[in-house]
């Protein structure tokens, strides 16, 4: 039987329902945060120096934990988030197996890409004494550029694949 591929609403939608969780977590993060913040300024400030040790403290606070998330999840006996079993769809390699751990890192790490480019630039823009340069406004572009290239391959690919599960041999599928 031939698979129904998840176009792009139904992925949104689940994406959507699994920012949920994201939220939840972030508000927790910045709960956790400020604590620490009104505890011990001293961390923060020291955590938060310079964008390099800005955005290492955000990729070990934000971006890791979210990238498990999805990664550990589409490659359990599950083969989705809880936003992708909302909506009944599962992250497959091409034979119709559970992706393996490290297909699904790599295919994590391909998804966040864009998102880890713009929180880079936004860090940039943060610690810039001036307007941002020429290199952060390409950043950016490159971001919507690679988001916009993921979407019309959604849109455009028979299979529904982005660049991102076409590079990690991977399909969203209806279950």
């Amino acid at each position: 039987m031939k698979p129904s591929y998840a176009g792009l609403w139904v992925r949104i939608t689940a994406f959507a329902f699994d920012y949920i969780l994201i939220a939840g977590y972030l508000i927790l993060v910045v709960a956790l945060s400020s604590m620490v913040n009104a505890l011990f300024p001293a961390i923060a400030r020291r955590v938060f120096a310079d964008p390099l040790s800005g955005q290492i403290t955000g990729f070990c606070l934000v971006t890791l934990p979210v990238s498990l998330y999805f990664a550990l999840l589409e490659s359990s006996a599950w083969q989705a988030t809880w936003g992708k079993r909302r909506k009944s769809l599962r992250v497959i390699r091409s034979d119709g197996s559970r992706l393996s751990r490290s297909r699904a890192i790599s295919r994590t790490v391909l998804k966040f890409i864009p998102w880890e480019l713009a929180h880079t630039c936004i860090w940039q823009i943060s610690f810039a004494p001036q307007e941002p340069s020429p290199i952060i406004t390409a950043g950016f572009a490159l971001v919507w550029i690679l988001v916009g290239a993921n979407v019309v391959s959604l849109l455009i690919s028979q299979t529904h694949q982005t660049l991102y599960d076409r590079l990690a041999g991977t399909f969203v599928v209806t279950s």
